[in-house]
């Protein structure tokens, strides 16, 4: 379960992103959130599956924006107090999206699209697999600057 699917869905548009690409096994409950932690506004687009005990997450896209994510490493560092994982216990390896560098793990992928703005990518790991979420990521583009004004806009 999770590979990728050349019968996959789209996920709309998100705070200035295009995601052009979903599992196709991806849950059908959609919810966006517009959030700021630490003076980093978050807009949040989940994916959730009906589940016999309530709803489970699938997938999570979130753009950020803020001026403490000037590099890749400050991302890093404020993801890991955020998410609130131990950054030496924290296996990631770079990656190339478009033109950025970013950071990919098992369940998670992000990157900074241009100074203050990033994207974090996380996927259900007992779901999808790490193709999955690369495939995901792959298909995250920023048709307009990333630099535009944030919104979230609905599919």
């Amino acid at each position: 379960m999770g590979a990728p699917d050349s019968v996959a869905r789209d996920g709309g548009d998100l705070d200035g992103f295009h995601i052009g690409h979903l599992p196709p096994d991806v849950g059908d409950l959609v919810s966006d959130f517009a959030s700021e932690w630490e003076d980093v506004s978050f807009a949040t687009r989940v994916w959730e599956r009906q589940v016999e005990d309530g709803h489970r997450v699938d997938l999570r896209v979130h753009v950020l924006r803020g001026e403490r994510l000037g590099t890749l490493a400050e991302l890093r560092d404020f993801l890991a107090e955020y998410h609130e994982r131990d950054p030496a216990e924290w296996e990631l390896t770079e990656f190339q999206q478009v033109e950025s560098s970013g950071l990919i793990g098992a369940a998670e992928a992000f990157w900074l699209a241009a100074p203050g703005v990033a994207v974090d990518v996380l996927v259900d790991q007992e779901r999808f697999t790490t193709d999955t979420l690369r495939a995901v990521t792959q298909g995250i583009t920023a048709p307009e600057s990333p630099a535009a004004s944030p919104t979230c806009v609905r599919r």
